[in-house]
């Protein structure tokens, strides 16, 4: 395929001589970017400026796979789930065709060192075994591997895919780039190189949404605004949290895990779900329970609702700086719409009554409560993560929309990265999303992803009209489809422990 073919040149031009390093760099030169850029989201550091921040926290971003610090800004990405037929022959091929195509995180920053298809490659528990890599990660979830979490609030493996429900995923692979051509190629070429040493059990493609869309899932929301700032890596944002790198990297400052192999620095876990969204049935939810306050048509009832749902308006602003409307210019401002913590900026106290501003409930605040759990918020919690998931499945067609009922399945293929999936999306859904008795009290489910193990939810707060209120959701708009633990090692690490 194209790709390999630039790699046989580079590597000719090294040793024979006979093509120019001008012509091979720029064929490997982009035009664009296979990553999207929306306004809103948190912009990816230059390369200097990543090179220097990395230099000072003394990691290195040659070494670390690329998908763990960028975040959802992948225009398309392909899920490539697989087993590992025939270790030795897998190993091998992990070394000579796998290795060389690994994207790391300095590549991805540039478009000139951007490859046509990006690479990233995770292990499961089983993968790790499966290549007679027996040291304990110490991570319990990760050991037990996605299906047998009961943490999660899923009712069992009900609703998922029935390729998710045991231990047969080894691995899983990566493939992003900006057209749909350029990622089947790749694979193509890839399930050539791989033969018989691998089975393929699943894929999931996923794209950015179409247009203004980009950036935005399903229900029509802004995504990815409240990614933390890892040291080492960017600069943070006003109200972006400051993470310290072992927080998303295991063996660095701030990995609080100990008793990790050494080879394991670096590397960062993947949990995988494949989140069903609801659209039409979300939509029709909002229409009929619009919130009623003077000056408000009932579409900015069903919209005010959602916003509070949510904790940001589609445009991304937060409804804590924009209580009833939505302000699109604030939700394009990313010096803006994350500079908030739920307090009263003149005391820098949280309000434990008031809730006209946000529900304590809401998504965003549920996920992330900021000054709810004191300040400075960093000292309070290890419980950050980094989201680089994306879409999947096609837009809400005109039928659906008018029978309020999906017909085609799509959602998110939802992906977090932390040093630790107890600390981070473990404790994020069972601690948080699914805790009703939260904080400042009996506050309910998170709206949108609190899960009840198929069982009604209640929420509380969603009426600023009525705080009081609870709110009952016969139906979970978001339905996990199930998913899998992965550990995505450093390229180092690759090379010399799991390939040998």
């Amino acid at each position: 395929m194209k790709l390999n073919f630039i790699l046989t040149l580079a590597s000719l031009s090294v040793i024979t001589g006979l093509v120019s390093a001008t012509s091979v760099d720029l064929k490997l030169k982009r035009e664009t970017s296979l990553l999207i850029d929306p306004a809103g989201l948190p912009t990816l550091p230059t390369v200097n400026a990543a090179k220097a921040a990395a230099s000072a926290a003394n990691i290195n971003l040659d070494d670390i796979q690329g998908d763990i610090l960028i975040g959802m800004l992948k225009n398309m990405e392909l899920f490539f789930f697989f087993g590992i037929a025939n270790a030795t022959d897998f190993k091998a091929k992990l070394k000579s065709d796998i290795l060389p195509l690994v994207t790391s995180t300095t590549q991805l920053l540039d478009n000139s060192t951007q490859p046509i298809t990006a690479l990233n490659i995770a292990f499961s528990q089983t993968g790790l075994l499966a290549l007679n890599v027996t040291d304990s990660m110490s991570d319990v979830p990760f050991a037990g591997g996605q299906a047998v979490d009961p943490n999660l609030g899923d009712p069992g493996t009900t609703n998922w895919v029935p390729e998710f429900v045991g231990t047969n995923i080894h691995g899983v692979i990566l493939l992003a780039s900006d057209t749909l051509d350029n990622i089947n190629s790749q694979l193509a070429s890839l399930k050539s190189a791989l033969g018989d040493s691998v089975t393929e059990i699943y894929s999931l493609q996923g794209a950015a949404r179409p247009d203004n869309e980009k950036g935005h899932e399903h229900f029509g929301f802004l995504d990815g605004i409240s990614n933390p700032a890892v040291v080492g890596f960017r600069t943070p944002l006003p109200g972006q949290a400051v993470v310290p790198t072992g927080e998303i990297l295991v063996g660095e400052t701030g990995d609080r895990i100990t008793g990790r192999p050494s080879w394991a620095k670096d590397g960062s876990f993947l949990v995988f779900r494949q989140l069903k969204q609801l659209v039409p049935e979300f939509n029709k939810f909002l229409t009929d329970n619009p919130i009623q306050q003077p000056g408000l048509t009932p579409q900015n009832g069903s919209d005010l609702l959602g916003a509070r749902m949510m904790g940001r308006w589609k445009s991304g602003a937060p409804v804590f700086l924009a209580p009833l409307a939505d302000e699109p210019e604030l939700g394009r401002d990313t010096s803006r719409n994350n500079d908030f913590n739920y307090a009263d900026p003149t005391t820098g106290l949280v309000n434990t009554t008031d809730q006209t501003k946000c529900p304590f409930s809401a998504h965003i605040r549920k996920t992330r409560p900021r000054a709810d759990l004191g300040l400075p918020e960093n000292s309070t919690s290890n419980h950050h993560i980094i989201r680089a998931g994306i879409p999947y499945g096609p837009e809400v067609s005109t039928e659906e929309a008018s029978s309020n009922t999906t017909a085609t399945e799509r959602g998110l293929a939802f992906v977090a990265y932390q040093s630790s999936i107890g600390n981070g999306f473990q404790f994020l859904q069972k601690l948080w999303a699914d805790k009703t008795n939260f904080v400042h009290g009996n506050v309910g489910f998170d709206p949108i992803i609190g899960a009840n193990k198929g069982a009604s939810r209640v929420v509380n707060g969603l009426d600023p009209t009525d705080p009081t209120r609870s709110i009952t959701l016969v139906t979970d708009f978001v339905v996990s489809r199930g998913g899998e633990y992965f550990f995505s090692p450093s390229l180092s690490a690759i090379a010399n422990t799991l390939s040998v």
